[in-house]
């Protein structure tokens, strides 16, 4: 398999899940701003959006979407547990949080990241936000991991999200301007992913901590 990524972008979290799962892939990175790959290959040819992550399959098929990427890749290896079972209440669950994640965390970072294009927008965007991180930091206040008591594929797509904010404790990759710093059970929980061994690998890989 082939996953097209951009270092500390959310493409971050399937490269997290495939480290847990500990398949091999082939780590293609796209150059945002030209929408390439490789020599100069056209990355809209693969994702016609021009966004990562995208995943290529063995037989040539490419699948997008990162929160649908991670639950094709936990199905691959479903002893593991990265997700539960389809058809259970758990699993759905997870998918609420991928959804939650998706369009509440990720859409919300988005003006952060473009404050000079959001212009007056980041006013009203700021805010719920970070209201939304309050919620994720009280959820935490009763589990280890934000969709219960082990780690699943919902916990490497928050922690990719997480590490474009600001903390003393959190290494920051776009430094969007919030900031995390009183949230206590979120700083638990991000130490806590930091250190397994799959993230630490995806972080090398990435250049985003020293080898």
């Amino acid at each position: 398999m082939k996953l097209y990524y951009l270092p500390a972008a959310c493409s971050l979290s399937p490269h997290i899940v495939l480290n847990e799962l500990g398949i091999d892939v082939e780590l293609v990175p796209v150059d945002n701003r030209k929408h390439t790959f490789g020599a100069g290959e056209d990355f809209e040819e693969i994702n016609p959006l021009g966004y990562v992550p995208a995943l290529e399959l063995d037989d040539g098929a490419i699948l997008t979407e990162g929160p649908a990427i991670v639950q094709y890749l936990a199905d691959l290896k479903p002893e593991l547990g990265l997700a539960p079972a389809n058809g259970t209440m758990e699993r759905y669950r997870l998918q609420q949080w991928l959804n939650f994640l998706s369009s509440e965390i990720h859409k919300g970072f988005i003006p952060l990241l473009y404050a000079r294009l959001a212009g007056p927008y980041v006013e009203t965007a700021k805010p719920k936000l970070e209201k939304r991180y309050v919620h994720i930091d009280a959820e935490l206040a009763t589990r280890p991991y934000i969709a219960g008591r082990a780690f699943t594929v919902a916990d490497a797509y928050l922690f990719a999200l997480t590490g474009w904010g600001q903390a003393p404790w959190l290494a920051s990759y776009y430094r969007a301007d919030i900031h995390f710093d009183a949230l206590s059970n979120l700083q638990a929980w991000y130490e806590r992913v930091q250190s397994r061994p799959s993230v630490q690998k995806a972080l090398q890989a990435e250049g985003l901590v020293k080898a």
